[in-house]
Parts: structure tokens; C-alpha cells; sequence
């Protein structure tokens, strides 16, 4: 064989090869980024039906730990002697607590203007991060849902991603 033809294809052959990994990747990509809008959605439609431990379960666990000194602070405030583990055990197995909790957080936010009345679109994926974008009909501005990746799967960063919205409006009243 001459030199041009085993040039030819070995640079054929690193091609193919390259083009390969290239379409894998994009595939495997692809994958991720339906499992962290089908794990945004699930947390949503877990609000809509009210499942107050699939809730729990599609939060991260930073999420989970702002909600309990949450809990805990309002606890506290009427003289009621509680500890955090019993707190996040009552939240663990939707006792009253955490009824009560979400309760009064679907009160004022109902999950169908998320699931019915909006738009969705992925604005960023990386490796243990991404970011969806939910687009109210009425609204000008996004929400941002912070999703990250905890021991294999796809968790939303409820308080990361709206912790500082509610804090200024509840400083604003």
C-alpha cells in the first residue's frame, strides 16, 4: 500500500472515529438534559397532586436544610421545644409539619401556572449543574429553576433558586 493511501485512511479512520465519540456524547447529553426537565416537571407535578413526599424527595438537600431552619425558627418563635432531626423526620414522612409547611406554600403558588401555562426551555447544562427556564404567558421575565446533580440524580434547588426573590419581597411589606 502506498504512504498517501495509509495516510488517507488512517485520517479516515480517525475521523470516523471522532465523528462517533462526537454523536455518543451528544446523545448521551441529549439524556441528560430530558432527565433534568422531566425531574423539574415531576417536582411540579408532585405540587399539583399534592404528594408531599415526592416533594421532599425531588428536593436537594441544601433545599431541604433551609426549609428545616425555616420550620424551626417559626417553631421556636411560640415558645415549642423541637429539634431539627425531628423536624426533618416529620418532613421525611410528610407528617403534620410538613403538610402544614406545603400547605400553606401551594396556598400561595399553584403549580399549574408552571405545568399549564407556561414555557419551558433548558438555558444550561454542565456535568452537576443545569438551569431551566419557565416562561409565565403573562409574565416578561423567566424563572430560573437551579437543578443539580446529587448521588446520581436530578434534584431542584428550590430555595437556590428562589430564596432571594421571597426574602426582598418580604422586606419590601
Amino acid at each position: 500500500m502506498k504512504t498517501a493511501t495509509r495516510i488517507n485512511l488512517i485520517l479516515f479512520i480517525f475521523f470516523f472515529y471522532g465523528f462517533f465519540i462526537y454523536i455518543s456524547a451528544a446523545k448521551a447529553q441529549e439524556g441528560e438534559s430530558d432527565r433534568v426537565l422531566s425531574a423539574t416537571e415531576s417536582l411540579f407535578k408532585a405540587m399539583e397532586e399534592k404528594n408531599y413526599n415526592n416533594i421532599w424527595g425531588f428536593l436537594t438537600k441544601k433545599s431541604k436544610g433551609i426549609i428545616i431552619d425555616d420550620v424551626s425558627k417559626e417553631i421556636l418563635k411560640q415558645k415549642v421545644q423541637i429539634s431539627s432531626k425531628q423536624i426533618e423526620e416529620d418532613f421525611d414522612s410528610s407528617g403534620p409539619l410538613a403538610k402544614a409547611y406545603w400547605d400553606s406554600f401551594l396556598f400561595q403558588f399553584d403549580p399549574k401556572m408552571v405545568l399549564e401555562h407556561s414555557s419551558w426551555k433548558l438555558k444550561l447544562m454542565e456535568k452537576q449543574y443545569a438551569e431551566v427556564e419557565i416562561l409565565y404567558k403573562q409574565s416578561k421575565l423567566p424563572a430560573i429553576i437551579k437543578v443539580f446533580q446529587e448521588n446520581g440524580q436530578w434534584k431542584i434547588g428550590l430555595e437556590e433558586s428562589f430564596r432571594t426573590r421571597r426574602w426582598t419581597f418580604n422586606q419590601l411589606f
